[in-house]
């Protein structure tokens, strides 16, 4: 493929794969673009000479333009968190990237599909994404299909899963599925693949299967993350939980959607381990094995809110815009967004103003209530006030809370002071262009023990009061300025 500078077309980058791997390829020196349906979900991810095109795959006249003058392409596309028929959707797709990839010129496609024996039975989820493998092989396009079992990285959908079960359950009724034997993949070693194959020197199309150093099961994974986490868990199997059982049983206590889960519990039924070794002959990385992949992902739980996550895949929600209560890992989140006719500039000067004089812009007694309660618990309750009527920095007081971050017209997030059984944020993002702002406010809370779900389902109610009347007051008072 040559060592200059190529130019790239990267699909799903609002995916926690596509995500990560946005970020690596911009740190290569090669030119980048991302198609997305939705640009203004990427503008504020991306570099500053990365290029976002609006298209979506499923729409053959938006890719000619996207696919012009691209040498390598990524498809990182699939429909699994989308209802009805998507292997349909997953086929129709995968031809019209091929076919608008021949017509453009595109030298390579490198696709990251599912890991699993074709010669054997297969879920509907694993088989589309081998099926969508074969067609970017008949498009006419060299192909380079790497096939992965579970990937782990703080913030994957799997990893997430481990997370919330052993967490939250001392005791778990597990189904037989969590004895099937797979190859897990750390993050870090499947961005190294996705990018060390730009330059691989090869011929035809080529399929490479990938995993990690260890096979171990689901239950070992769960066991392995416990052991870091310095907790003792019982898992006992009972055989007559059926996927469609399973997957409304993760849905109550993990972050996944109760489809998504049906299709990653049909997947987990299957083993996902490595036949053909290929890949560690034809790439020069070595690949970690699961108590390191585990260990990186725990060193990187803090900025899980700040990094790609599976859930950020627009398709997994569908057209939803609002989240309450929804678990991401160990977090519960209470998320709303809103529309003004304004630039981001002028939608954000609100958020920058917040506390202080200015207060909350709903139920300041509330807040004043809560600032009340917190000092009697000895903590720093709402007497701070601010240092600045209109500026703020990181480090900075404000009322309860403390700058975490800020972002000039973009973001604030705010991390609580107060007496809590846990830990707690308040996230402001702007996003838009100078015609209309999205606004999306997120609260965030970190549970610490079994008191901390209590509080957190006790204040509930109020969060549901009080958060969404602050969001209407931002954007009324964006309106006005």
């Amino acid at each position: 493929m040559g060592e200059s500078p190529q130019r790239i077309l990267l699909t799903g980058a609002t995916g926690y794969i596509g995500g990560r791997l946005l970020k690596a390829l911009e740190r290569t020196g090669h030119v980048v673009r991302c198609l997305a349906r939705q640009p203004a979900f990427l503008r504020s991810r991306v570099g500053p000479h990365t290029e976002i095109v609006a298209g979506d795959v499923l729409n053959p006249a938006s890719l000619d333009v996207a696919l012009q003058r691209v040498d390598t392409a990524y498809y990182l596309v699939h429909s699994m968190g989308a209802a009805g028929a998507f292997e349909a959707q997953d086929r129709q797709a995968a031809h019209n990237f091929g076919r608008a990839a021949r017509q453009a010129g595109v030298q390579r496609l490198i696709y990251l599909g599912g890991l699993g024996d074709s010669t054997g039975p297969l879920s509907s989820h694993l088989r589309s994404r081998q099926e969508v493998g074969h067609i970017l092989r008949a498009s006419g396009v060299q192909t380079i299909e790497l096939r992965a079992s579970i990937v782990i990285g703080s913030g994957s959908l799997s990893f997430e899963m481990i997370r919330a079960l052993v967490e939250r359950l001392p005791v778990m009724l597990t189904p037989r599925w969590v004895s099937v034997q797979s190859q897990p993949i750390a993050i870090t070693d499947l961005l190294a693949y996705l990018t060390d194959a730009l330059e691989l020197r090869c011929t035809g199309n080529q399929v490479f299967e990938i995993g990690g150093a260890d096979r171990v099961s689901y239950r070992e994974l769960m066991q392995e993350y416990a052991r870091q986490r310095g907790v003792r868990r019982w898992m006992l199997c009972v055989p007559v939980l059926t996927p469609r059982l399973s997957s409304l049983w993760l849905g109550l206590v993990t972050p996944l959607y109760a489809r998504v889960g049906r299709k990653l519990v049909e997947s987990l039924r299957h083993p996902t381990i490595v036949q053909d070794d290929s890949a560690l002959q034809q790439f020069a990385i070595r690949p970690v094995g699961v108590s390191e992949a585990i260990a990186q992902a725990l060193r990187n739980e803090d900025r899980e809110l700040a990094e790609s996550r599976w859930s950020d895949a627009l398709s997994m929600a569908g057209p939803l815009r609002t989240w309450g209560g929804v678990r991401f890992g160990p977090r519960l989140i209470d998320s709303r967004t809103v529309r003004v006719p304004v630039s981001p500039a002028v939608a954000f000067r609100p958020i920058l103003r917040i506390g202080g004089e200015v207060g909350w812009y709903y139920g300041d007694w509330l807040w004043q209530l809560r600032g009340f309660l917190d000092l009697l618990f000895g903590g720093v309750g709402m007497r701070r006030g601010r240092p600045h009527p209109d500026l703020l920095k990181v480090g900075d007081t404000l009322d309860c809370w403390r700058v975490e971050a800020i972002e000039p017209d973009r973001l604030l997030r705010l991390q609580a002071e107060m007496k809590l059984p846990g830990r707690a944020w308040l996230e402001f993002v702007v996003e838009g262009d100078e015609h209309q702002a999205t606004i999306r406010q997120t609260a965030s809370f970190d549970p610490r023990g079994l008191l901390g779900l209590v509080y957190w389902y006790g204040v509930y109610p109020l969060h549901q009061l009080v958060f969404a009347g602050m969001l209407r007051g931002i954007a009324a008072a964006g309106g006005r300025t």
